[in-house]
């Protein structure tokens, strides 16, 4: 054989032979290459690949909170008035094919392995130009978008930012919508420094013409909404002003609001999810649908988005994955989110005794956190979660301990960076208490997925960003 047809040869073996090859080349580039934030090597492959996304109709969902929450209602409503709907989401809790959902399944892995190994020649000969190499969150994008575009062909793709908004890789598409949950203080040393520097760059998401929902409430942040929309004459639907909800009751796992928009009134809708925040995510999810329905013709009849909402489910936040004992995982790794998980522990749950292990990212607000969250705690276990970039947990536990004479808190602080042993702790501080004891793990995500699999499935999580 001479040296030419080797090469042929070799350029027509498949790089990867299973699945598992094919999401340790892509999930390996995270610790190498890193996190770039910029449009023009996604666009570049896209170009490359046909532009499979220019036939799918995206719903771009962005926010610091509530991001998988709003998707999964949006899911669920779709998929419950008869659409076929692909989710992308990120982080995964449990494995990496998570991230690529169609009608609640994960994306098969032969047709996995068949979109990695058509990315693979792409990102190779990328690697060798000015570009340099695609990034762990580029090629999972393009794979969402190969896997809806060229093999799923969903009615609609219910799609979830990465990190920011204006800069991230999954705003090389143009939605029929655009939502914005919230704005708050996370990833403040890739999005800046305030509020509305973190606003902007959430803003970035809003496109020309389109039109944009948002549950953001903050004056600030919410005249950077208007002001962008303005200037990309998009109609910008915002909370308390083109839609709102009252509370009509709040118990551990069902609670009711009424929807006012400015298209109709619903009464008396319920969801399942917990916390208050929930409420916020489900009447931005049903102004969105509203607003489908208003300029694109959706048809979801009024019974199939009550069931819809019910029925979405979204892990990891406020989920109860023990009853015996009671251990609550909440993925609240931000201000927000811990403020959030402060309420529905003050007004949701009943319990005598809270014992609390938490891990953290370096690169969050942790005094910010620690203080929604300590006065409330009586024992803490502070741990490490099991990944290559974590807060060390005798870090977190010197905040935690200049912060107790201020705040009182935990009788107990126990710094474990094994979770495993951190967890067996809480197991038995919890079957040692009394039936009204609260367990609840918090945190990074990367914490809640490997408690998360180890408990349901006694198995480790895959997880990643």
């Amino acid at each position: 054989m001479t040296a030419e047809e080797q090469s042929g040869a070799n350029r027509a073996q498949p790089a990867f032979r299973t699945p598992a090859e094919a999401i340790s080349w892509i999930t390996g580039l995270m610790p190498t290459v890193g996190i770039r934030p910029g449009l023009e090597r996604m666009t570049l492959l896209l170009e490359q690949l046909g532009n499979p996304h220019r036939r799918l109709k995206f719903i771009h969902v962005a926010g610091t909170n509530g991001k998988g929450s709003v998707c999964a209602f949006l899911t669920s409503v779709l998929r419950q008035s008869g659409y076929d709907v692909g989710t992308f989401t990120s982080p995964y809790i449990t494995s990496y094919t998570n991230r690529f959902q169609y009608n609640g399944e994960d994306i098969p892995g032969d047709v996995l392995l068949q979109l990695a190994n058509r990315l693979k020649p792409f990102a190779d000969r990328m690697a060798e130009t000015e570009w340099g190499p695609l990034t762990m969150f580029e090629l999972t994008t393009a794979l969402a978008i190969l896997y809806y575009g060229t093999v799923s062909f969903p009615d609609y793709v219910v799609w979830e930012t990465g990190l920011g908004g204006r800069l991230d890789v999954t705003n090389v598409v143009t939605p029929i919508v655009s939502v914005i949950t919230n704005v708050g203080h996370d990833h403040m040393d890739l999005l800046g420094p305030t509020l509305a520097d973190i606003a902007k760059e959430k803003a970035g998401i809003i496109k020309p013409g389109v039109p944009v929902v948002s549950a953001a409430s903050q004056p600030e942040v919410a005249a950077i909404m208007k002001e962008t929309a303005a200037a990309r004459q998009s109609t910008l639907y915002l909370i308390g002003e083109q839609f709102a909800y009252e509370t009509a009751d709040a118990a551990e796992d069902e609670q009711r609001f009424d929807f006012q928009g400015l298209f109709r009134r619903l009464d008396d809708l319920a969801i399942t999810l917990n916390g208050a925040h929930q409420q916020t995510n489900a009447a931005t999810a049903v102004m969105t649908i509203d607003v489908l329905r208003t300029y694109y013709a959706l048809i979801v009849d009024e019974e199939d988005l009550r069931q819809g909402l019910r029925a979405a489910a979204w892990p990891g936040r406020l989920e109860m994955v023990s009853r015996e004992p009671r251990i609550l995982l909440d993925g609240a790794h931000n201000p927000e989110g811990m403020e959030a998980l402060k309420a529905a522990l003050s007004d949701v749950y009943e319990y005598d005794t809270l014992n609390v292990m938490i891990a953290m990212m370096p690169n969050k607000n942790h005094e910010q956190s620690l203080r929604h969250i300590l006065p409330m705690v009586n024992t803490l276990v502070i741990t490490e979660p099991d990944f290559h970039k974590k807060m060390n947990a005798a870090e977190l536990a010197a905040v935690a301990q200049r912060l107790q004479p201020e705040l009182g808190g935990p009788e107990r602080v126990i710094v474990e960076p094994n979770w495993r042993q951190g967890l067996d702790t809480l197991q038995d501080l919890a079957s040692n208490g009394s039936g009204r004891t609260l367990t609840v793990v918090t945190g990074t995500l990367y914490l809640i997925a490997d408690v998360r699999s180890w408990l349901l499935h006694h198995t480790n999580s895959e997880k990643g960003w």
